[in-house]
């Protein structure tokens, strides 16, 4: 049994469950399937095109970069243009996700790992379960497709994220993760707006203070 299970099992004997109880897993699914919405902001209630370029400013106002491409089968030539311009070694990492191991990542001349980092990466990429235009975020789940560890040990990471998948608001996205998801919620959801930084020490500005130092997007029409 691992150090998990014997919390939760812990925990379940001092409630006097057993966690298969009918009522308690009725409760929460009927809280899953019934959340309230929050309140919705109007700056992201715009049609497709105009939620395009609110994500791509709002991303680049947080420090990212932008790009805007018409077709997947451009995203390896874009992340390859990317780190050239940073000069970063042409080394990438990326988890199992089918849509970017699809992609032909041959015609560049990167060389491409697969799964979860383990700190040595200095080059990522992933693919955004969605994004929130309002404030220029991007929504990342957890698993193998996608590794957590990806969004925060390299110096660099791109994140690709289809246009339709660009909602207005927060609550459209976490809606759309009941829907594709149910009663089986990834481990993580994670929110990224802009590279990481910090400034805790004189309010001075520092980038890559508990993740990436450049964070570039990777809109896709």
């Amino acid at each position: 049994m691992s150090a998990r299970d014997e919390v939760l099992a812990s925990i379940r004997r001092s409630l006097g469950v057993s966690g298969r109880e009918a009522t308690r897993r009725l409760s929460v699914e009927t809280r899953l399937a019934t959340a309230p919405r929050g309140v919705i902001p109007q700056r992201g209630q715009v049609d497709r095109e105009a939620r395009i370029a609110l994500m791509a400013d709002r991303a680049k106002a947080a420090h990212a970069t932008v790009t805007v491409l018409d077709a997947m089968e451009a995203v390896p030539s874009e992340v390859a243009r990317f780190l050239r311009d940073a000069n970063a070694p042409a080394t990438l990492r990326m988890g199992d996700d089918p849509q970017l191991a699809a992609l032909p990542w041959a015609d560049t001349a990167l060389t491409v790992e697969t799964g979860r980092s383990h700190g040595a990466d200095l080059n990522a990429v992933s693919r955004a379960f969605g994004a929130v235009a309002e404030s220029g975020t991007l929504a990342l789940v957890s698993g193998t497709d996608n590794p957590t560890t990806l969004n925060f040990l390299p110096d660099n990471h791109v994140v690709v994220v289809r246009a339709d998948d660009v909602a207005g608001d927060y609550e459209t996205v976490f809606s759309r993760l009941r829907d594709s998801h149910g009663t089986g919620m990834p481990r993580t959801l994670n929110f990224i707006t802009g590279p990481s930084r910090s400034g805790d020490i004189e309010q001075t500005l520092v980038l890559g203070a508990h993740g990436p130092r450049r964070l570039h997007v990777v809109i896709v029409r």
